[in-house]
């Protein structure tokens, strides 16, 4: 199966309560479809250097900010797909480069154990950032269930909403059962609006009349100011 590997793209995200996007879908609905995956649990493996130099610089919103990451779109086995993702984001445009590889290769990968196989720019990219930040290692599961609509039309246009976000320090792997610590309350939902373009006016219409208004929200950022600063400072403590 053939995989996208790059993306250039806004993601504007948006905080939506219950209701607020049960009134989105249904202005969605004569201009948006539900991929065909329906509903699905994202799985990511964030990395990030032992001080978590890449989560702190990301957090004071600098120009340019970048992150490295695997992802799985179910319960990974040693040998299933999974997508070794390099973001950054430069004035607001998002980058991403993927490779797809089997779970253990991109771990082994991304750890040093080993080089990649599969040569590529974007493993040359990648093996860049994993020597340039000497040392990374894995630093938080986060996983969260999403729904992906994607337009009708001919075009890049892309509604997503993520819920049910779990955030944990513990069994960083792929292959592990989905748990962690809720990052949002229960009837809260993240939506993001990926484009490259402008926006619909029948979306710009139903976000005006729901009084729903752009927001600045990382998962992973939100995990580190939620749960690991706290944590750390707490092991400061105690040392």
């Amino acid at each position: 199966m053939a995989f996208q590997t790059v993306f250039k793209r806004y993601e504007l995200k948006y905080m939506l309560t219950g209701k607020q996007k049960e009134k989105v879908l249904a202005a969605m609905e004569p201009y948006m479809k539900l991929d065909k995956y329906g509903r699905t649990t994202i799985r990511n493996i964030y990395f990030d250097t032992d001080s978590f130099l890449l989560i702190r610089r990301s957090i004071e919103k600098p120009v340019y900010k970048e992150k490295l990451r695997i992802r799985s779109y179910a319960q990974a086995s040693s040998d299933s797909t999974v997508f070794v993702e390099l973001k950054k984001k430069f004035k607001h445009v998002v980058y991403k480069r993927r490779i797809s590889l089997p779970e253990h290769e991109a771990m082994e990968w991304v750890c040093k154990e080993k080089h990649c196989d599969n040569k590529t720019q974007i493993s040359d990219e990648v093996d860049y950032f994993i020597d340039y930040y000497e040392t990374l290692k894995p630093a938080v599961f986060l996983s969260y269930e999403r729904e992906a609509y994607y337009t009708r039309e001919k075009s890049d246009f892309r509604v997503t909403f993520d819920d049910n976000i779990l955030c944990r320090r513990e069994k960083l792997s792929l292959t592990e059962p989905v748990y962690g610590e809720p990052l949002l309350p229960p009837d809260m939902v993240l939506m993001e609006i990926k484009c490259s373009g402008g926006i619909p006016l029948w979306m710009v219409n139903v976000l005006s009349e729901e009084h729903i208004y752009k927001t600045s929200f990382s998962k992973y950022g939100t995990a580190y100011k939620t749960m690991i600063y706290p944590s750390l400072k707490e092991e400061t403590i105690y040392v």
